[in-house]
């Protein structure tokens, strides 16, 4: 390049930097990392040893946070309202089941307890097993002018200390069968009673709870989490659940708790066997030929075996769900769900939350085979 006068101009045309293969010996590293000191070796020896315990401090203060944790929580479930005696609640489907249980096990502990019943035999044989504190009425939850007559009259025996319990415990269970066997009609009881009826009574209710700051519990099921079964008895469950969380949404501002009951699988009147069979059967017979067909003649008989496999699941202890209506009714601090019943709690609560294709994976081997799906 030619020099210019008055500028300095460089050139670098190429930069060669010798590379060799260099042997790595233990020497060669330790001139690299030199042994350090034995002073500072003792001293990097105390920090790590430092550092190792305060990592197991820090661990024992979080394992002891946590139990302490517990222990408040178990504590604060514990502790209970006074003067129980002073206090009405009201209680459906007493006849027989969770209601009749319920009312009877709540007497003996001292509040004044309505007890509703749907017929005049369960009426009296409830009041023969208790004390003159219970009182009960007959009521059809499905009737809106005897809804209001009875809330009316419950007005009058409470005065002004209100209603301190209400628990929304009647229930049917309708016809339990596949969807395509259903017509509409079928649907229609489960939804009155389960869904509307509650819905009716709590309405009319809830002025009496409101004033007494009181608690309102509602019992569901497992089948309002999970559809185990076709019919009007899941989507009736389905609903009560979205009934309650508005419910206790919209009361709290008031004092009032609401929690949900969410009973496993119980021997119960409800799910008499013989009574849902003789319900399959006369619904059978109203079947076309082509849905015959598709399901087989042998299909309820096949149901009911997979059914026998299944009675480990059925709770036997009907106070399972009656200690949760207790809890509900008499702590400071009542839960918004309860899981009542082995079976709820193992299994059908957790398959809840769980995906859709582990439910359904679950809840179709409990299904008997169809003969013939395909004839259609």
């Amino acid at each position: 390049m030619p020099e210019g006068r008055g500028h300095n101009v460089c050139s670098i045309t190429s930069l060669t930097l010798p590379i060799s293969p260099t042997r790595v010996t233990p020497d060669t590293l330790q001139e690299l990392d030199p042994p350090q000191p034995a002073h500072q070796r003792h001293h990097l020896l105390l920090y790590k040893k430092g550092v190792s315990h305060t990592g197991e401090k820090m661990l024992f203060w979080v394992l002891g946070l946590l139990i302490l944790c517990v222990f408040l929580w178990t504590c604060k479930g514990n502790l209970k309202i006074a003067d129980i005696t002073d206090k009405y609640i009201f209680i459906t489907g007493c006849d027989s089941g969770f209601g009749n249980l319920a009312a009877k096990t709540f007497d003996k502990k001292g509040f004044h307890v309505i007890a509703a019943c749907l017929t005049e035999s369960g009426s009296t044989a409830l009041k023969a097993e208790t004390s003159d504190r219970l009182h009960t009425v007959l009521l059809d939850v499905t009737n809106p002018e005897n809804v209001k007559r009875t809330a009316q009259w419950v007005k009058d025996k409470v005065g002004e200390k209100g209603l301190w319990g209400l628990i929304n415990n009647a229930g049917v269970p309708g016809v339990l069968a596949p969807t395509d066997w259903l017509t509409l009609e079928d649907y229609r009881e489960p939804v009155e009673v389960n869904l509307f009826g509650l819905i009716s009574v709590t309405l009319n209710m809830l002025p009496l709870v409101k004033k007494a700051q009181g608690r309102v519990i509602n019992v569901s099921s497992v089948g309002g989490r999970l559809a185990i079964v076709g019919g009007g008895y899941t989507p009736s469950k389905y609903a009560v659940e979205g009934f309650n969380d508005s419910l206790r949404r919209d009361m709290k501002a008031f004092g009032v708790h609401v929690s949900c009951i969410e009973p496993g699988l119980f021997k119960t009147n409800l799910a008499d066997p013989v009574k849902t069979l003789e319900k399959k059967l006369a619904i059978w017979e109203q079947l076309s030929p082509d849905i015959k067909r598709q399901y087989g003649e042998g299909y309820i008989e096949k149901s009911l075996d997979k059914l026998k496999g299944n009675t480990s699941f059925v709770n036997m202890d009907l106070s399972l769900v009656v200690e949760c209506m207790d809890h509900a009714l008499t702590s400071l601090f009542p839960k918004t769900h309860y899981a009542a019943g082995k079976d709820a709690k193992i299994f059908w609560i957790p398959l809840s939350h769980m995906p859709a294709v582990l439910q359904d994976f679950l809840l179709l081997k409990q299904k008997a085979e169809l003969a013939n799906p395909k004839a259609v």
